[in-house]
């Protein structure tokens, strides 16, 4: 289990994210996401677009694979909640990549597929 841990922790532990495809979500261009990773516990906080802040739980749930829920406050004042299941990739440059499948929880409807992609790497 700990070499599950290690491959997720390596590609997301102190990492920065940008959104690279969310046609049906909120976030957008102007949107961060930054993750830590420990011993298969993630976490992450994310800002910028129309979020003001928000922050994410989860866990690895395989070599490539994680779940996490979310929650954020908008620029608009709405508090929003939800759950993703997402893969972690790498791209032809190097980058490591996320792939979610998500759905809202609490504050809005429905959910969608989304895609992020690593700054700086």
């Amino acid at each position: 289990m700990e070499d599950l841990f290690s491959q997720i922790s390596e590609r997301l532990n102190n990492r920065r994210f940008a959104v690279a495809n969310n046609a049906q979500g909120l976030s957008g261009a102007g949107t961060i996401f930054h993750y830590r990773v420990e011993e298969g516990a993630i976490s992450s906080t994310y800002q910028g677009g129309r979020i003001r802040v928000g922050n994410q739980v989860g866990r690895v749930t395989g070599p490539d694979t994680i779940e996490l829920l979310y929650q954020c406050l908008t620029t608009d004042g709405e508090i929003l909640a939800g759950w993703s299941r997402g893969r972690v990739g790498v791209d032809h440059a190097g980058r490591t990549t996320l792939t979610f499948v998500w759905g809202w929880l609490s504050g809005a409807v429905g959910g969608g597929e989304s895609s992020y992609v690593e700054l700086g790497a």
